[in-house]
């Protein structure tokens, strides 16, 4: 019998089956949860659910109002906060050289991806809305939402830039490039898949916020007028037409709007597996 067919002892067995079960609990948990919310929510999904915005003069309900605000609000604030976050993630991985500057920054970011969402917005209220004049828009919540996924992408992307071999950058030097024409050329595209991960995990949580949004963004559900001046007005959300749903009671509503959030998530996680995919593979061609 070799060591690989030796039998377990009892405690490592015992283990193996807290693992296995943890696993599953954790598998279980999900398909009961996104099942519980698919036959809640699949009887308000019509037509007019998706392609029209509410009325109360027809009774009828729909969304898009809210679609449309919360893909202002994902395409804004990645806008704002992607090249400013890879920059950041660049800076700190590549040029800077250790010291307090660079511990307080990486402390800033930890402690800013830790502080509950209300106080950003309750901050983005004051200064954006109020200091700064912006009001309930979608401009406000998405500056907003820039602070609150900087440190996602930062962190995500200085991650992806370290594993980047360092033998990829002596090589080039040893060549003539200059540093910015390394990082443009070679660290940046073989950290790809790790900064589009950090991308696509920022959409995750600009989607599923509501908190911050609710001070700052508003909670007006009416299509634009205006393709650049809607920047200007008020926009709910997805999560928030949901909260506003449930407090009037109309839980179906709810659950529907909850339903096209659960398959919005599975269609990012799905995009992120798919995009980095391809990405690896084109790399190791």
């Amino acid at each position: 019998m070799s060591i690989y067919e030796k039998k377990k002892h009892p405690f490592e067995a015992v283990l193996y089956g807290l693992i296995y079960f943890a696993g599953a609990f954790a598998a279980l948990l999900l398909v009961g949860i996104i099942g519980y919310v698919a036959v809640k929510g699949i009887g308000s999904i019509n037509p007019t659910f998706l392609t029209t915005v509410k009325s109360i003069a027809n009774g009828t309900f729909g969304i898009l109002g809210y679609m449309v605000n919360t893909l202002y609000i994902i395409i804004i604030t990645l806008l704002i906060a992607t090249p400013i976050g890879i920059g950041a993630a660049v800076y700190l991985t590549e040029y800077a050289k250790g010291g307090k500057l660079v511990t307080i920054i990486e402390f800033a970011t930890e402690t800013l991806s830790g502080i509950p969402s209300i106080i950003f917005g309750l901050f983005g209220m004051v200064f954006f809305g109020q200091t700064l004049g912006l009001g309930f828009s979608i401009l406000c919540g998405s500056l907003t939402l820039t602070l609150m996924i900087l440190p996602i992408i930062i962190r995500t992307t200085q991650e992806a830039i370290k594993t980047v071999p360092e033998s990829y950058r002596q090589g080039a030097l040893g060549l003539g490039a200059q540093k910015w024409r390394i990082i443009r050329t070679i660290v940046v595209p073989s950290a790809l898949p790790g900064i589009v991960t950090a991308v696509i995990l920022a959409i995750g949580r600009i989607v599923g916020e509501s908190a911050a949004l609710l001070f700052t963004a508003g909670s007006v559900y009416l299509l634009p007028q205006g393709l650049f001046s809607h920047l200007l007005s008020s926009g709910g959300t997805l999560t928030i037409g949901m909260y506003l749903e449930m407090a009037e009671g109309n839980t179906d509503n709810a659950f529907g709007i909850a339903l096209v959030l659960v398959v919005l998530v599975l269609l990012i996680n799905a995009a992120t597996k798919l995009i980095t995919g391809r990405i690896n593979k084109k790399k190791g061609a």
